[in-house]
């Protein structure tokens, strides 16, 4: 089973704000896009990812992410994180109404195409299935099968409330690339010592941040 990865990604002024003790407001965005640029590269390298759908309004985002291979979906909701999950994988399921999609966070510098795949070919058996992030308590992927709906519910507490909406939860171990999401300077560096791909590298390197 190859899948559709739906990616969604605020403006790139607005993002990453939980950052302000580790990098200044003028980087932010730069370390955003480092972000997504790397997640991008590295689902399109998955055996198990056929493409890559980013949702978003933000014009640099989207010239540097359709250069690498992905499909950009204007978020014409507009009505946050949910809204634009719904609307990217509707966008898909128009032209592919039985493609299997999963909604992937923008913010996963250290990903790794072989256990990215590990995830989806472990969701392929549930009709959906969720992986918690790093902190056991949102949720870093959410994939639906031919025939389900994505039903996304991100936000506080998303581990608990995808879990509550039916979708199993995959309980993988070797995974840590695909559950490490950055939100904070702690979770950078623990990216970091995971190894990150070389645009978030860059960026990171002129916070002086040890990669070890």
């Amino acid at each position: 089973m190859q899948w559709t990865l739906v990616i969604p990604l605020k403006p790139l002024a607005r993002a990453k704000s939980r950052l302000a003790d580790t990098a200044a407001d003028g980087v932010r965005p730069s370390l955003a896009l480092a972000f997504a640029q790397d997640t991008v590269a590295a689902a399109l390298a998955c055996q198990a990812v056929k493409d890559v759908a980013v949702v978003t309004v933000d014009p640099l985002a989207g010239r540097e992410l359709s250069a690498l291979g992905a499909r950009i979906v204007p978020d014409t909701p507009g009505g946050g994180l949910n809204a634009a999950l719904r609307h990217g994988a509707a966008a898909v399921r128009a032209s592919r109404p039985e493609t299997p999609v999963a909604a992937l966070n923008a913010d996963l510098p250290a990903l790794r195409p072989l256990e990215l795949a590990r995830v989806l070919d472990s969701a392929a058996e549930f009709p959906r299935a969720f992986l918690p992030d790093a902190a056991a308590i949102g949720t870093t992927l959410l994939a639906a099968g031919p025939g389900s709906e994505l039903a996304p519910v991100f936000g506080p507490d998303s581990r608990a409330r995808h879990a509550a909406s039916g979708a199993v939860e995959l309980r993988l171990t070797d995974v840590e690339s695909v559950r490490q999401d950055v939100d904070t300077g702690a979770d950078l560096r623990t990216a970091l010592a995971l190894g990150v791909g070389p645009r978030t590298a860059a960026v990171a390197a002129r916070l002086l941040i040890p990669d070890q």
